[in-house]
């Protein structure tokens, strides 16, 4: 049976995209990834990301990865599609391509960004066109618990940073991204309302309506 590992980054920032990555590999593969220190991305300092991210392109069947733009974020909540239905669509976009031309059974297994993991798992079950010879599991801390998942958070991560780091070549100190960053909050205030048509803050979120309300709204709820 093959392993199919998926996992987000850069699902909670105000700046910047969100990507998804999916790895697909063989249990000795992983049992190879895992001894060369394949972990939780977040357990695992950039340069050693960047360096297992080459690692894991090498010697996995298959990878793919797929992003959510601010402004795709914003249309779908704005459309009243919540972010984990989002995530749902994306990360069976990235099933749906990687077993593309396999013939052996595969086990799937997700970081579940729901509190309601089998909620969730019927909702990406409903965007998968392929639901035999698969085992779908929809877990929390599946990046911790799989390393098949921390490859995947390590290839969407070394991505995300790779996006930032773009933007901060191009707008200056923008922080983390993340709404808590106090560098980010401030590159917000400063720089935010001339670049609210931009494309690179996610202006759904409840920290842009927090700073920046429209007159005669209430400010909302959003994702922060």
């Amino acid at each position: 049976m093959l392993l199919l590992g998926i996992d987000d980054a850069g699902r909670g920032p105000i700046i910047g995209p969100m990507f998804l990555a999916g790895v697909l590999l063989r249990p000795e593969q992983e049992k190879e990834l895992k001894a060369e220190g394949v972990a939780d991305s977040k357990m695992l300092l950039h340069p050693k990301r960047i360096r297992l991210a080459g690692m894991i392109k090498d010697v996995c069947l298959k990878y793919k990865l797929a992003s959510a733009t601010p402004k795709e974020i914003d249309h779908s909540i704005n459309s009243r599609v919540n972010l984990n239905t989002l995530e749902a669509i994306k990360a069976a976009e990235i099933i749906n391509s990687l077993l593309v031309g396999i013939k052996e059974k595969v086990r799937i297994i997700v970081d579940c960004p729901s509190v309601n993991t089998s909620a969730w798992r019927i909702t990406l079950l409903n965007y998968l066109k392929q639901t035999e010879d698969i085992e779908l599991l929809c877990e929390h801390k599946a990046d911790v618990n799989h390393p098949v998942v921390s490859a995947a958070s390590i290839l969407a991560k070394v991505e995300r940073e790779e996006a930032i780091s773009k933007l901060k070549a191009e707008y200056g100190s923008i922080g983390s991204g993340y709404p808590s960053d106090p560098a980010t909050q401030a590159f917000l205030k400063k720089q935010g309302k001339k670049l609210e048509k931009s494309g690179i803050i996610r202006t759904s979120w409840a920290t842009w309506k927090a700073l920046f309300p429209v007159a005669g709204q209430s400010k909302l709820e959003g994702f922060s």
